[in-house]
């Protein structure tokens, strides 16, 4: 019987880390968060290695992505609004976009959360080989504690009870 649990268990794990690497994630949660620094629209630096102490959303997407266009007006207007007076920080960076492209995406769709260009996948190669929407929240140690791709407003309340969580 005991054998048996143990192939069982060991079974679930590889398959839990084969569906990781099938979402083309290169970090795990509990993994520290890798070194990152992004130019926002507005001109200001986000460091990643400057905002220990705090709760920390690191959203991908790009403008061509149709869940990322679903998720981004949420994210706006459920997310953002609940959290930014909050001990928390967010940066959506555009995968494979220039400032230019996003300052034009913006202006249309007025988002007020720190939008970044990451033109070359620079950022993104860090965390990920494919997909987006992606999103990451790291606590205030640094520690990614909680990933997901794709969206759904399961998926969003989900990600807001953990940001609230770890607050």
């Amino acid at each position: 019987m005991k054998k048996i649990f143990i192939t069982l268990l060991a079974i679930v794990a590889t398959a839990n880390l084969f569906a990781q690497d099938q979402q083309g994630s290169l970090v795990k949660t509990g993994d520290q968060v890798p070194n990152f620094s992004v130019l926002t629209l507005d001109g200001k630096e986000f460091a990643i290695s400057d905002l220990k102490g705090k709760v920390v959303l690191v959203n991908f997407f790009a403008t061509w992505c149709g869940p990322c266009m679903k998720e981004l007006p949420e994210v706006e207007s459920q997310l953002w609004p609940k959290f930014k007076n909050e001990n928390f920080a967010m940066v959506s960076i555009g995968r494979e976009h220039t400032k230019e492209q996003l300052e034009a995406f913006n202006e249309k769709k007025g988002f007020t959360f720190p939008i970044a260009p990451d033109p070359k996948r620079e950022v993104y190669a860090k965390f990920a080989s494919q997909y987006i929407p992606r999103n990451f929240i790291v606590d205030k140690t640094g520690k990614i504690v909680w990933q997901g791709v794709g969206f759904s407003q399961e998926e969003l309340e989900h990600m807001m009870k953990v940001i609230q969580e770890n607050l």
